[in-house]
């Protein structure tokens, strides 16, 4: 049976995973090299052997959850505990919390950061998966099917915004609307979650309105001026959108070579951070950037996959919330680094420097290889006499898979 159960794990994406942390662990040496020592006094690996640790602690974490079965987070006692939790821990913040970046969204704890909004995407996620699921048999209703869950979903948004961390909350949002078009609620419900999302805009409109000089500060009016036309003012509000696209410039199709670049000698803030990929285009050229963007595909594509094949609404959605993710925050890392959209301050996946992020990402990604072995197993070893107790004992619905 255990050779069954091993058999049935999906090795190709546990590769692309490691991979990619792999590769982030050497850009985070080579792109924050220069800010520890002259930012931090610190030596040169400083950033590294941090993101190292938190490799490991995720790597101990990913064990752990790809062996956990993940029907077991209907469990109706930790629901409770995502569902307080949450709001618990995010409330917190405004007593306890460090500011940094302009935002009151990190906790100093031991010497470490760490920032209860990068898992409030991953409580969010485990939470309406679960919701949903247990609303299937009235998901249509949308009293007593939607709301619910999107008023928790709303109340977490509102709470990482008045951090304020608007990068964060705007990913949570995204991944509540794809979830939300994953759970089969139907066009009538979308309909109306449209209109209800216009009335909340109608009704915050004046309160933004009254309190715009708090709201839009200098700082997050840059973002969007030095978006509009960064070469216009590239000394002030476009400098870090120039210098990012100055290290792309440079690095050209082959790139300067790893280590070799110039931007991350000062002229690109955060340059382990949100605008690691620069760097990465900068030094590796076309190849890096390519094969980077291959394996962030390819984890993507294999979780929506899992999702599809997936038997149960509970794993399906999990699949899909994980997986939308990383698609979502992919999405707007690059597009901020490009100058497509404007900068948000999100990190990229697995290549980015953040202990948070990526305990996180190695957690998520250890309950999507355990939703995956599940599907292998059931698919390749489906009668009863074979099926192992911890899938035989709990309770799959009798419904039709989620439409897609």
């Amino acid at each position: 049976m255990i050779k069954k159960i091993l058999k049935s794990y999906d090795y190709s994406l546990i590769l692309a995973i490691f991979l990619l942390c792999s590769i982030g662990l050497v850009m985070v040496y080579s792109s924050s090299m220069i800010t520890a020592v002259a930012r931090y006094d610190a030596p040169s690996d400083f950033f590294f052997k941090k993101q190292l640790l938190a490799l490991l602690g995720g790597t101990v974490l990913f064990l752990c959850m790809m062996a956990f079965p993940y029907r077991a987070y209907l469990n109706n006692t930790f629901l409770k505990i995502v569902f307080f939790g949450s709001f618990a821990v995010l409330f917190a913040l405004f007593v306890f919390g460090s500011v940094a970046g302009g935002a009151r969204s990190w906790f100093k704890l031991f010497g470490m950061s760490i920032q209860p909004g990068e898992f409030a995407k991953l409580c969010v996620i485990f939470y309406l998966a679960a919701i949903f699921e247990k609303k299937q048999p009235y998901i249509h209703n949308f009293g007593k099917a939607v709301l619910p869950p999107l008023a928790y979903a709303i109340g977490i948004c509102l709470c990482v915004v008045i951090q304020p961390d608007l990068g964060t909350a705007i990913i949570i949002a995204l991944i509540v609307i794809a979830m939300v078009a994953c759970s089969g609620i139907g066009t009538k419900n979308i309909m109306r979650i449209l209109i209800l999302i216009g009335l909340c805009i109608a009704i915050t409109l004046p309160f933004i309105l009254m309190n715009s000089s708090h709201i839009f500060t200098k700082e997050r009016v840059s973002r969007f001026t030095g978006f509009a036309d960064p070469f216009k003012n590239e000394k002030g509000d476009g400098y870090q959108l120039v210098n990012s696209l100055y290290a792309i410039g440079s690095g050209g199709v082959t790139g300067l070579g790893l280590g070799n670049s110039v931007q991350k000698y000062g002229y690109l803030p955060e340059s382990h951070t949100d605008f690691i990929m620069a760097v990465v285009s900068e030094e590796l050229g076309a190849p890096g950037v390519i094969g980077i963007l291959a394996l962030l595909a390819f984890i993507i594509l294999k979780g929506f996959l899992i999702a599809r094949k997936c038997q149960d609404p509970f794993g399906t959605l999990l699949a899909a919330g994980i997986s939308s993710m990383l698609g979502i925050q992919a999405l707007v890392n690059l597009g901020g680094m490009t100058g497509l959209i404007p900068i948000t301050g999100v990190t990229l996946p697995f290549i980015s420097y953040g202990g948070s992020s990526m305990i996180l990402l190695m957690i998520a990604m250890g309950v999507l290889v355990n939703i995956s072995m599940f599907a292998n197993y059931k698919k390749k070893y489906a009668s009863n006499e074979t099926t192992p107790d911890n899938v035989k004992n709990m309770p799959i619905p009798k419904q039709k898979p989620l439409s897609n």
